[in-house]
This record gives C-alpha cells, structure tokens and sequence, in this order.
C-alpha cells in the first residue's frame, strides 16, 4: 500500500475541561476521498482545524507527506500543499467572484494585493482565473458580485479559491451545510472531479453523500476515533449505528 499523504499520530487537543480530540490516529492516502462523520461536538472540526494550523494540538503529531507540520503555521502548511474551505462560507461579499479568485491565485503567487485588479490584464493570469471559474462551473458568474450568489454557489467560490493553492490536500468543513438538493448535487460533482487531481479529507453530515462520494470514513464519537472503513464496512458497523446511525433497524 502507497504511504499515507496525511498521518495523524496520537493527537489530542482539549479545551478546558472539556476534551476535543483524545488519542486520534488517522491516515489518509493519495488520490482518495476520505470522510469524518460523527455526532454533534465529536470533535470533527477541531481536527481539521489541527490539521489546517488553525489549532495547535496539546500532544501527539501530524505528518504532511512525510513532514512534521504539527507546528508549522498556516502559510507554511499552504505552501506544502494544503488547503481548506470552512464552515461559514469566507468569501470577499462585495467582490465580484473573478475579483475573489483573483486575490486567492494573486495571493498563492506571492504578488502584492494593492494592485490586484490590473491581474485581470495579465494573460497569464486571466488564463488561470478562467480555468478557476470552469472549474467550479462560475463562469456565468465571473462579474456578479458574491453577495449575489446562492449559498450554493457561494461555497462553490469557496472552493475555487482553496484551489487556486493548487493543493495536494483539500479540507472540506460541511460544504453541503444549508444546501437545497441541487446545490447538494452540483458540489458532489464537483468534488468527484477534483478527486482526479488531489487528495480531500471532508466533514459532512449530509450521510447519503458521503456515503456515495468516500472511498474511506471516519467515524468520531467524543474526539476518539471508533472506527475506519468503507461506506459498507460503516453502515454494517453495530457500534457506529448505535453511536451515530442510529438504532441498528434504522435504514441509512
């Protein structure tokens, strides 16, 4: 078996009194899609945000292909390959959606932000940013300003700008969360797609899309790890549907 891309080693993290993360181990391995589900408070998103830099974990350590990153800040960790999306979707509202994903490929290029509009006349930038909007099926959009755009459509910018890191691993923090059926269908899409491209590890409560889109699932109860698997490994799990699916009769 190819070795993991992410590796996560005895990692814990609390708050307080209370514990988020105890004792997880994790490995996520090139070129798939591997998920986190788990109740209310398991402690999904302060993994990822130990992953992403955003925490620093209390012990234990986080390996990125082979690198110890358990301390690296979050630039550092963007410039290795790594990058993620977040709950509540961070796009620039007042901005167009080609002005958003021209300050996120501006920005991965290290090019300064105050003369960020005349990027629109470079070619080589208006090519990539072209690309971005295909990419994420906005490019019908490119002027509309992204206060404008679904909630759908928001977190598909959202996306995009994460993309234009060009990454080799991709965190997704619920991006189905207050979407109608067909948001939830065109962001499945999409991320079926950057499957080709790059590695994602992806927080979603929405179960009949993870279901269909991982390859690998995580199961968190309490901030411990129960169990890894594949979607029928997990639904057949008893201890899972008693801990998370629900009742062992309930249909998922």
């Amino acid at each position: 078996m190819a070795e993991p891309l992410l590796r996560i080693d005895n990692l814990s993290k609390n708050f307080g009194s209370i514990v988020a993360s105890q004792g997880v181990s994790l490995k996520v391995f090139p070129g798939e899609i591997h998920a986190l589900i788990g109740p209310n408070g398991a402690g999904k998103t302060t993994l990822l945000n130990q992953i992403a830099g955003d925490l620093v974990p209390d012990s234990g350590q986080i390996f990125f292909d082979g690198h110890d990153i358990t301390r690296l800040p979050l630039y550092q960790r963007s410039h290795l390959g790594l990058a993620r999306s977040y709950q509540i979707t961070s796009v620039f509202p007042q901005l167009s959606v080609e002005e958003n994903l021209l300050l996120a490929i501006q920005a991965q290029r290290g090019h300064s932000f105050r003369f960020w509009r005349r990027g629109l006349s470079i070619p080589e930038l208006r090519d990539e940013l072209e690309s971005a909007l295909e990419r994420v099926g906005l490019s019908e959009r490119a002027e509309m300003s992204a206060c404008n755009l679904s909630h759908g459509e928001k977190k598909q910018l959202e996306v995009g700008m994460a993309l234009a890191c060009n990454p080799r691993l991709l965190l997704l923090d619920e991006p189905m969360a207050g979407m109608g059926p067909g948001g939830t269908v065109a962001l499945s899409k999409l991320i079926r797609r950057l499957k080709e491209k790059m590695t994602i590890l992806l927080v979603e409560h929405d179960m009949e899309t993870i279901f269909a889109l991982a390859d690998r699932i995580t199961v968190l109860v309490y901030g411990e790890v129960v169990t890894t698997g594949t979607a029928g490994e997990i639904r057949s799990n008893s201890i899972v549907r008693h801990a998370y699916l629900g009742d062992e009769d309930e249909s998922c």
